[in-house]
């Protein structure tokens, strides 16, 4: 088991849900619960139909923590939901590179999983083969914005930061959170 699992675990139920806290939209969808774990067979057969392999810290996640709920955004999604995207090719050198979902099984393609719906055409989605491989990545599908990259190592630390920017009231925009201690307070009359 990874030794962060517990350690996520303390920190999300520390994390009550409070109307209002932060410009993080969905979190009034998912009021910051998990649903339960999923078996391993659950995943297995997600692999096996989509032809991939869930990245670890993702699958721990899943079958250690919750399978989906509690997350930026709208909150993550259920396995079922998920979706295979490709990543659109550059047109033109400094051009926005957008999301397609990839269909049947492709091979030889780089590939991300949808794993949370971040509004509009936008989507947090989780490398599952190709350089990004468990690296979170925010995307834009109609390729208004190229992606953008993670810097967390992998899903866990990806999550954990989250949870950490909401324990300690700091500012992060990249994923719409904004604690109320940092929002611009009205002048004194």
């Amino acid at each position: 088991m990874d030794p962060r699992l517990p350690r996520i675990r303390r920190k999300l139920a520390k994390v009550p849900h409070a109307a209002l806290r932060s410009h993080s939209f969905g979190e009034e969808e998912h009021r910051f619960r998990l649903t339960p774990p999923l078996p391993p067979s659950r995943l297995d057969t997600f692999e096996s139909v989509h032809g991939v392999e869930l990245p670890l810290a993702y699958r721990s996640f899943l079958t250690g923590i919750g399978g989906s709920g509690a997350s930026p955004f709208y909150g993550l999604l259920p396995l079922e939901s998920c979706e295979l995207f490709t990543m659109d090719p550059q047109e033109e050198p400094g051009a926005p590179r957008g999301f397609t979902p990839a269909g049947p099984p492709p091979r030889g393609r780089d590939l991300f999983l949808r794993i949370i719906d971040a509004g509009c055409a936008d989507a947090v989605l989780l490398g599952v083969t190709g350089p990004l491989t468990g690296r979170v990545v925010t995307g834009n599908g109609d390729g208004c914005w190229g992606p953008d990259v993670s810097s967390a190592t992998d899903f866990l630390a990806w999550y954990e930061r989250w949870l950490d920017h909401l324990l300690d009231g700091r500012d992060n925009r990249a994923l719409e959170l904004t604690s109320p201690g940092l929002r611009r307070r009205p002048a004194a009359p």
